[in-house]
């Protein structure tokens, strides 16, 4: 199973550590494609152009079996990549911390999306769990 791994790569400085952990239980489950945001510090890629980075992560996303997504943090770009993927008929997990901001109402009221609110690592797990097995 390919998973891309959707999150907030230059908009939020606190997201590093829980890319690593959601990256390392999403890797249980297949390969990730976006695997390199677990090493990436808050600014982004440096060495590919805007545009390099728009395309090559549209065709991971045609590629992928199903978008996980980290919204915890408000994200243009994360937002763009789920449309995408709805509008590919991708399956899509959004992830929100629970003690996060409000989460966008056209994240959280899409019938399209599969939407779980965790606080620690073992709701991570079971969250994670449940959605590769159906």
């Amino acid at each position: 199973m390919k998973i891309y791994f959707a999150t907030s790569i230059r908009g939020a400085n606190d997201a590093v550590n829980s890319n690593i952990l959601l990256i390392g239980a999403l890797k249980k489950y297949g390969t990730v494609l976006t695997e390199h945001f677990a090493g990436m510090t808050p600014g982004g890629e440096t060495n590919l152009s805007d545009r390099e980075i728009h395309d090559r992560d549209l065709r991971w996303i045609d590629e992928c079996d199903v978008i996980v997504a980290e919204v915890s943090n408000p994200s243009l770009g994360v937002g763009y990549e789920i449309r995408y993927g709805i509008e590919n008929g991708k399956r899509i997990l959004c992830l929100k911390n629970k003690d996060g901001k409000r989460l966008s109402a056209m994240i959280s009221g899409s019938d399209y999306l599969e939407v779980e609110e965790y606080i620690n690592e073992e709701e991570i797990a079971d969250i994670l769990s449940d959605f590769f097995e159906e």
